[in-house]
């Protein structure tokens, strides 16, 4: 409990009468989602978007990754980038969450993808280091290059995520396009 009797709870102090075994079971008990984040860099405001080609999977995307154990979706944008282009962005805004069905899935569980947009530092093509094993390339491609480019359900993402971004908003997807909020 608390410091003192008279000491307000702490966060981390159980709720009166819990029983910690059962809350654990029921929380192991919830579906399990992914989490992962992409950052949407581009060399200047409105202009043109920074993709990559991973060797372990087909088609160009965002550069990011998973969400770890305990980590924030930004903290793994930050990570992921640092990883994979050898810089750390400069991310200032959420542009999108895109909720993934699980029937589109591997593992057939649904994801959270999270898009963090920014800038990149001047010349920061020519700086990028990419690791052999995770990426085969990187390019500055135009809005419209960068949609022929991706797979259809990531040029979806990428599209609303640049849209938001340009009108300074974040938007809620749902396997890329506009969440059904009247349905």
């Amino acid at each position: 409990m608390g410091d003192a009797p008279d000491a307000p709870p702490r966060e981390t102090d159980p709720a009166p009468g819990a029983d910690p075994a059962a809350e654990t079971a029921f929380y192991e008990s919830l579906p399990r989602v992914r989490g992962a984040a992409t950052a949407l860099l581009r060399e200047a405001p409105g202009g043109r978007v920074l993709l990559v080609d991973p060797v372990y999977r087909p088609g160009w995307g965002l550069p990011g990754g998973v969400v770890e154990e305990g980590e924030s979706p930004l903290a793994a944008c930050i990570r992921e980038c640092a990883e994979e282009l050898g810089l750390h962005p400069r991310l200032d805004t959420l542009v999108a969450v895109d909720w993934i069905p699980p029937h589109t899935t591997p593992n057939r569980r649904p994801a959270l993808i999270h898009v963090f947009g920014g800038l990149l530092p001047p010349r920061a093509l020519d700086r990028l280091r990419l690791p052999p094993d995770e990426l085969a390339a990187a390019e500055l491609l135009t809005p419209e290059q960068a949609a022929d480019r991706l797979p259809a359900d990531l040029a979806r993402r990428t599209a609303r995520a640049l849209q938001a971004q340009d009108a300074g908003t974040t938007v809620y997807l749902e396997h890329g396009r506009p969440a059904p909020w009247t349905a």
